[in-house]
């Protein structure tokens, strides 16, 4: 497989050391705070076996080495839209193969890691914090994880850069302890290191007592690659790449110490080495020399908080390209800062911050949170794999590589789902069900979307030429604009909605000096601005297309008005008002947007399930964005009217009349 040249996002292709540095601020949050749980998960309450802890400890080298180095960080991050990552950024490569099934693994796993998203911050910022404990047994400590977790979206709206300059040099220093902490163990007992040796990873597996579910505390280790890959628009491949190869050889030293570290307690158990509690004591935590222990909870709880902005980040990417696929309602994005892929979605940030509280507020303690965490995200993973395939094949890569790459990475993934599946009862129903809630969002956008534009009634718009060439000369008819806009979805440019056509003519006659019919076309690329102009039949009625990217801001105010002053610089059109006053002072002639709704019709006659469908996305669009806004438009030019959606109408009725 080739990578994109990104021709489009120069910063990306950057490597300096500030590049660096915001990489390692905003990519590796989630993965590169897993050692702060992921021992203690596998351990647990049972008695300390030094095969049970090699075993461990080669599990998680060679996940993090087969599912996060080798799928992500070498295939899948190749497979980018011209710098641009994630489930639906792979989705929007491979859809061009006309399978229509293929949106199903996109909406799974798109729902998938946003559910991931929401229980991120809750067990990351909880494992770091009950550090505390050590110290005060009593501290409750719900308040201050919803407070930190209040601060971190509020800091969201600043971008990604300001946000990335500001964690880089912290989580910088916090893979270094990781590191320095894992050699400190390691000296004297480098034993340890056989562990390597998949062989102890295999053995883990059939004899510990629960099999599988150890597979899936195992599993936490490599939540965050799927975020990773999200954020590949943020930061490029090339700084994902060389920060990686530090990343991950920080994280092994740790978990090598730690695992040195435990088999000098062999026979003993987690619940042994706490002094304070019944609760298992952390590994994370024992591994620090006492002196050292203050400061190391004050870095693990900053790289806690840090944790949770890879996802964050990510889900933002998420619902923007979910809106441009037509999963998810319009709703209002911005652009905190001036470099391309970085944006702030208010909605979903302050979504994802009470999905955060609730997850906190129901599971109290991060070790309860460990049995909800991974399930939703294996699904991801799966969906992931499925899409790449076909990715592949579209890169014409050899069928014999594809189909080794789907079984091993399959396989591996199926088995983490049958692991994480066990913990649907004990906690992994939570995701779930917020998974579901938005699988479920995007299928009725999507379905709806279809169905609408199913029913959709086009005409030919050289039929009205001269319909529309009267009545713009017909005096008797007040000017309702100089100039009408009307927005279409026609792909067709001799096409239009025969709504627009009932507004013009039979709704109430709108008379006006040109009529303009615009159509945004959402492309692959991510921030093409182009647009092309045709005028169909006669001088005052033009069409105009826009090819935006999907990652591009549709202000169409802004860009129409710009269309508008290049046209009038060409002698193409006289933007003059006609109005001989007006003109004779060189006054502009003024424009008015028309916005049609269509809503359902009371006179249907539909399935059941097409007008559920459709009555959801009714009150989906309630709560979203309003089209003029979503387009950028100014109010004050803005007329809204209503068109009724009329798919099966009621035959008519044996009415009769009475003398």
């Amino acid at each position: 497989m080739q990578e994109g040249k990104n021709t489009n996002t120069p910063h990306l292709n950057k490597i300096t050391l500030g590049t660096l540095l915001v990489t390692l601020g905003i990519i590796y949050g989630d993965i590169g705070t897993s050692p702060l749980y992921v021992m203690k998960a596998i351990i647990g309450k049972e008695i300390i076996r030094e095969d049970i802890v090699l075993g461990a400890i080669s599990c998680v080298f060679w996940t993090l080495t087969l599912q996060t180095t080798i799928k992500y960080v070498f295939l899948t991050l190749k497979a980018d839209n011209n710098g641009e990552g994630g489930i639906f950024s792979l989705y929007t490569l491979v859809k061009r193969l006309n399978k229509k099934w293929l949106i199903v693994p996109a909406i799974i796993g798109g729902s998938a890691l946003l559910a991931d998203g929401i229980i991120t911050p809750p067990i990351s910022i909880s494992s770091a914090i009950e550090g505390l404990r050590i110290y005060n047994p009593e501290l409750q400590i719900i308040p201050i994880v919803i407070g930190i977790i209040f601060a971190l979206f509020m800091i969201q709206q600043f971008g990604s850069k300001t946000i990335g300059k500001f964690f880089g040099p912290l989580m910088t220093i916090w893979f270094l302890m990781l590191g320095i902490i894992g050699i400190s163990q390691l000296i004297g007992n480098f034993a340890v290191l056989k562990a390597i040796n998949p062989y102890y990873a295999v053995h883990l597996l059939s004899i510990h007592s629960e099999g599988y579910f150890v597979l899936g505390f195992v599993f936490l280790c490599t939540t965050g690659a799927e975020a990773l890959y999200s954020d590949l628009g943020h930061c490029g491949i090339k700084n994902i790449r060389i920060t990686w190869a530090f990343v991950k050889t920080m994280l092994v030293l740790c978990y090598f110490g730690q695992g040195a570290y435990l088999i000098n307690f062999t026979g003993q158990t987690l619940v042994d080495l706490s002094p304070n509690s019944n609760n298992p004591a952390n590994p994370f935590y024992l591994v620090m020399p006492d002196w050292f222990l203050p400061f190391g909870i004050a870095i693990a709880t900053i790289a806690a908080v840090i944790a949770s902005q890879a996802l964050i980040s990510g889900s933002f990417t998420l619902i923007n390209e979910a809106i441009r696929l037509n999963l998810w309602p319009k709703v209002r994005v911005k652009f905190p800062t001036n470099i391309k892929g970085q944006l702030y979605i208010p909605s979903i940030n302050w979504l994802l911050f009470v999905g955060c509280v609730f997850v906190v507020l129901h599971f109290k303690e991060s070790g309860n949170m460990e049995a909800a965490y991974g399930l939703a995200i294996t699904l991801c993973m799966i969906m992931t794999t499925i899409l790449l395939g076909y990715y592949m094949y579209l890169k014409r890569v050899h069928i014999l590589l594809i189909i080794l790459v789907e079984i091993v990475y399959l396989s591996l993934e199926v088995s983490f789902f049958i692991a994480n599946v066990q913990k649907f009862t004990h906690g992994g129903y939570v995701t779930v069900f917020i998974a579901s809630l938005l699988a479920g969002t995007m299928i009725v956008c999507y379905l709806a979307k279809q169905i609408r534009k199913n029913y959709t009634q086009f005409v030919d718009i050289k039929d009205y030429t001269e319909i529309l060439t009267d009545l713009s000369n017909d005096n008797a008819i007040p000017k309702y604009s100089s100039n009408l806009i009307y927005l279409t979805n026609s792909q067709i440019s001799s096409k239009i909605e025969y709504k627009a056509i009932y507004s013009i003519i039979q709704r109430r006659p709108k008379r006006a000096d040109n009529y303009w019919f615009l159509h945004v076309n959402v492309g692959d690329q991510p921030y093409n601005l182009e647009y092309k102009i045709q005028k169909i039949g006669a001088d005052n009625i033009i069409r105009v297309d826009f090819y935006l990217g999907f990652r591009n801001d549709q202000k169409i105010n802004v860009l129409m008005k710009q269309v508008i002053k290049e046209l009038t610089e060409t002698g193409e059109i006289d933007v003059l008002s006609k109005y001989e006053s007006l003109h004779k002072n060189n006054i502009n002639s003024d424009y008015e947007y028309v916005l049609i709704e269509k809503e359902l019709s009371y006179d249907n006659e539909i399935p059941a399930f097409e007008k559920i469908i459709l009555t959801l996305y009714e009150w989906l669009k309630k709560l979203s964005l309003s089209e003029d806004k979503a387009f950028g438009l100014d109010s004050s030019s803005v007329t809204i009217e209503h068109f009724p959606l009329i798919i099966n109408p009621i035959e008519e009725l044996p009415l009769k009349r009475k003398y």
